[in-house]
């Protein structure tokens, strides 16, 4: 099972990191985790072609995470492919809104978005082999975690998020959490809000420790602001043990189960 990051970075870009998306690839097919923009170029030179996505997951309907969609979609106008979309109710309905505004489900457009709305805590199937549960996390009204299972292993990826205790619960234990982590802990004071809306890489350490993740991966950091990898790692490792792998954008995380 392989996971190849696009962007890894919140919602201000750096040359260095995008805004947070990636590849998993499991069983032999490649989903696409969020929607920020170039994604055409991203995957083109991550190695792959854009018609090897099998699906689409949207976590949120905040703009860093949805607003490549359409030029993803436009970009591959001519191909005769249905891919589906998943997400929360909110999420699918405004997924479609902002393809309708471009006219990206006309009868010309040959790529065609097969919308298919998660139920929250429901098990389903994408294909042979691949299976995803959406939970929801306290980030937006829209927002949901998506727990995927391959046969290769279990992957989490929690979106924008605080910690959440009930989604630790209920992925407790799996092969590989991706994880918000915006800053470290001493911008909490700074910026009270990160307590409602992002995580810390404190805390998301002391948690992936004690709900036993094997494989953690930090992401969504705030590139405008002043703090370093090593900063975030640190904090992490006070409590977490595991594997650690910190991504950067192209980056490539395979896991052995």
């Amino acid at each position: 099972m392989k996971i190849i990051f696009l962007g890894t970075g919140g919602a201000v870009p750096t040359a260095a990191r995008d805004n947070t998306s990636f590849l998993l690839e499991a069983s032999g097919a490649f989903c696409l985790v969020d929607c920020p923009g170039s994604l055409t170029q991203k995957i083109l030179k991550a190695g792959l072609q854009p018609t090897q996505i099998l699906a689409i997951f949207v976590s949120h309907i905040h703009a860093d995470h949805v607003y490549g969609l359409p030029a993803f979609v436009h970009s591959l106008m001519l191909e005769e492919i249905t891919v589906r979309l998943f997400g929360s109710d909110e999420t699918i309905a405004f997924c479609l809104q902002l393809l309708d505004l471009f006219g990206l489900r006309k009868e010309k457009i040959a790529y065609r978005i097969e919308p298919q709305t998660l139920t929250p805590g429901r098990r389903t199937e994408i294909s042979s082999g691949l299976a995803v549960t959406g939970w929801p996390v306290p980030h937006h009204s829209s927002s949901l975690a998506f727990d995927f299972e391959t046969r290769e292993g279990r992957v989490v990826y929690s979106g924008d998020t605080p910690l959440c205790k009930s989604l630790m619960e209920r992925t407790a234990g799996a092969d590989c959490l991706i994880h918000d982590c915006s800053t470290p802990s001493r911008y909490l004071d700074e910026l009270p809000f990160l307590r409602t809306m992002h995580s810390n890489s404190l805390e998301l350490g002391r948690a992936a420790a004690e709900a036993g993740f094997r494989t953690l991966v930090p992401c969504h950091f705030f590139s405008d602001l002043d703090f370093s990898p090593e900063e975030v790692e640190t904090e992490i490792r006070k409590y977490y043990h595991g594997r650690l792998f910190m991504p950067e954008d192209f980056s490539c995380l395979e896991l052995q189960t």
